[in-house]
């Protein structure tokens, strides 16, 4: 079994865009999406949930104010402030407990239970693109690396009971705990990298953690056309370092088109493609044109007129397809 992991040294590169195409183009996947402090992939995906489970964690600290003596002992050591006073009763802050336990082992009344703490949930879906593993942790929770790494072995699980053999994940951006726990027996990595300085030097941070696991990297560079000293230095960088780089992608509001749609870009792309087909087949028929006009300098010839009879057949095939535009569209949609 094959798992592609995306990943990216900082957050708002596109990793999760870039994986929901990859999502949408592969076949016989499940996807997961890794980024359970801030999963964003079921936006792109709209999940239909049919397993919902609670993801626990650690212990929370609760004190049964009918069994305390008042005596303060878990007020003054408590070094993360999560007991508070009220009057002259006492209470956990649920926010702030680390689940430590000194409060537990120092109360003399033994009047603070330590239950296990529910951080989050997990769930198993159903998309347009196939089956879909994802999480929500609650917000101040900690242990995402363990949620992640629940997350996909329960992924790894569902691909082999379903005979699927890839397993694609949008992996937590930057370099900590749960970006070590998406990596984790990834076939591959694709390193989704912005132009910038800062986004090159936290694709070395990320890359560095790959190489130390051993994990193949590709590189694609997200809005590559906004600054192209920076795109010439992370091919040198991907070079030195035996990295592939495996595509570039220019800056273009579609991809914002598409997110507002709550569609992978490709989606868009497949919709578009009558319309991409008949301009290209236009901008060849003004280069026909433009160099009739230049003396014949660029497209060799075989007789005075031949570049502008090879642009009014280009413009006369617009035409056509213009005109076919409905059944070109009904061919498209039928692979959607």
């Amino acid at each position: 079994m094959r798992e592609i992991v995306v990943i990216s040294g900082k957050g708002g590169t596109g990793k999760t865009s870039v994986c929901a195409s990859l999502a949408h183009l592969a076949q016989n996947k499940v996807v997961c999406d890794l980024d359970v402090d801030a999963p964003d992939m079921h936006i792109l995906l709209d999940p239909q949930v049919h397993t919902r489970e609670a993801f626990v964690s650690g212990n929370e600290a609760v004190i049964d104010r009918d069994a305390c003596r008042r005596c303060g002992i878990c007020f003054e050591h408590c070094r993360f402030d999560a007991v508070k006073k009220d009057g002259d009763a006492y209470g956990i802050d649920p926010l702030r407990c680390e689940g430590c336990g000194v409060c537990v082992a120092l109360c003399p009344a033994k009047a603070i239970a330590f239950p296990e703490k529910e951080c989050g949930e997990w769930y198993v879906s159903d998309t347009r693109f196939g089956p879909f593993v994802h999480a929500q942790l609650y917000p101040g929770q900690e242990n995402s690396g363990r949620l992640v790494t629940l997350l996909k072995q329960q992924a790894r699980e569902l691909a082999k009971r379903q005979g699927l053999d890839l397993v694609i994940c949008d992996g937590s951006p930057g370099v900590g705990c749960p970006v070590i726990s998406s990596l984790s027996g990834a076939s591959l990595a694709v390193a989704v990298v912005e132009p910038t300085p800062s986004g090159r030097h936290d694709f070395e941070r990320v890359a560095a953690l790959c190489d130390h696991f051993r994990i193949p990297v590709a590189v694609l560079i997200n809005k590559a056309d906004l600054n192209h000293e920076e795109v010439q230095a992370i091919t040198r960088l991907a070079d030195d370092k035996g990295y592939t780089v495996v595509g570039a992608l220019p800056f273009d509001p579609a991809v914002t088109g598409a997110m507002i749609r709550r569609k992978a870009l490709t989606e868009t792309e497949i919709r578009t493609l009558p319309d991409g087909a008949k301009l290209m087949t236009f901008e060849v028929g003004i280069r026909f044109l433009a160099d009739y006009l230049n003396g014949d300098v660029y497209f060799k010839t075989k007789y005075p007129q031949h570049n502008l009879d090879r642009a009014r057949n280009q413009f006369h095939l617009v035409a056509e397809m213009e005109a076919k535009r409905d059944e070109t569209q009904a061919v498209v949609d039928a692979y959607l």
